[in-house]
């Protein structure tokens, strides 16, 4: 499964005191699952990625928004489909005191892996997501404000 380190690069790139503290961000995958097909030797991982951002002081649209852009790129089905995009992060915070919290972020996944065998050999190959066009701009930049109040600057951090 390659999409669970390619997560954590997005996330530590996006909060880079990750870097300095890497035991703050943990990740399980949960409710794996296999879908094969009858028709080949081809299959789909299914499953849960949890992660965990713990002693979080920061507020949480600094992990959301660049999560939701790794999303787009990475499992663009959980945003396309209405039904999926409803839940395609669910979240749980346990606040420790004033100012931080433990964030569990769980975020459903696939990989589709085509098997090809060719006399005793077997090749699996990760198929990539397919281009749905734009991805959604990076910003150099994130600022978040709550009623006109700013509450996080990246560049102050």
């Amino acid at each position: 499964m390659n999409k669970p380190s390619a997560c954590r690069a997005a996330i530590e790139a996006a909060l880079p005191y990750l870097r300095k503290d890497p035991e703050r961000l943990v990740m399980f995958i949960e409710g794996g699952k296999i879908a094969a097909s009858l028709g080949g030797p081809g299959f789909e991982y299914r499953y849960t990625l949890t992660i965990g951002l713990l002693d979080f002081n920061q507020h949480p649209d600094t992990v959301m928004i660049p999560l939701l852009q790794w999303l787009k790129t990475n499992e663009p089905a959980a945003l396309q489909n209405p039904d999926r995009a409803k839940e395609a992060i669910t979240f749980e915070a346990e606040i420790l005191n004033h100012t931080t919290y433990d964030l569990r972020l769980q975020v459903p996944l696939t990989e589709r892996v085509k098997v090809d065998i060719s006399g005793s050999d077997i090749t699996a190959t990760h198929l990539p997501e397919p281009d749905l066009g734009k991805t959604w701009p990076q910003a150099e930049r994130l600022q978040i404000f709550v009623k006109d109040d700013l509450v996080y600057d990246s560049a102050a951090v």
